[in-house]
């Protein structure tokens, strides 16, 4: 995380023109990610929610690679996701959740996804934001990434994860208190 930051949900100016710097020569770097995004429409959302940007540099921070995936069509925000090639390093080796994580008798790592991405003002991806990510390029083909997980496997005692292997896309579950170093989660924010 960036010394340069104010308060726990503020950055600090430096920060703030670091970060839009990144955000903006990797949204020129891929724009196949998002067509008809102008970085002017981006910037723009930027300012207007500068608190924002505090949850792109977890995202950043943490190995995400936060990018531009598209617009809402209803709301008119811009979603960004973790791009990064695979699951973001800093994200990995944590269980599913803290009722997983509190589960665990020994060996315990230290967070679980869901709270994680509470912490950083993110949303974990669903499998089907997942599945459209996938649709812009190769992800996770080392590695693996929690994601949303409906409520009647939650309850007992599933989650599920997602990767690309074979040039396709699978879906998965494991106990939810298991972790593994190649497993972390890939995070969304709305601007």
């Amino acid at each position: 995380m960036s010394k340069n930051i104010i308060s726990k949900k503020k950055l600090s100016p430096a920060a703030q023109a670091e970060l839009l710097s990144t955000l903006k020569a990797r949204f020129e770097k891929n724009p196949k990610r998002h067509p008809g995004i102008s970085w002017s429409t981006v910037l723009a959302k930027l300012e207007a929610q500068p608190e924002k940007l505090w949850s792109l540099e977890q995202m950043e921070a943490s190995g995400g690679e936060p990018d531009v995936v598209g617009q809402d069509k209803k709301t008119g925000e811009i979603l960004f996701y973790d791009c990064a090639a695979e699951s973001p390093k800093g994200r990995r080796s944590i269980c599913f959740d803290i009722a997983a994580l509190e589960s665990r008798k020994e060996h315990k790592p230290e967070n679980a996804a869901l709270a994680l991405a509470e912490e950083m003002g993110i949303a974990m991806l669903s499998e089907e934001e997942y599945r459209y990510l996938q649709s812009l390029g190769n992800f996770d083909t080392k590695t693996s990434s929690w994601v949303q997980t409906p409520e009647a496997i939650r309850k007992l005692g599933g989650a599920l994860f997602c990767d690309r292997r074979y040039n396709h896309v699978f879906t998965y579950h494991n106990g939810a208190e298991s972790y593994y170093a190649a497993r972390g989660f890939r995070g969304a924010l709305k601007v």
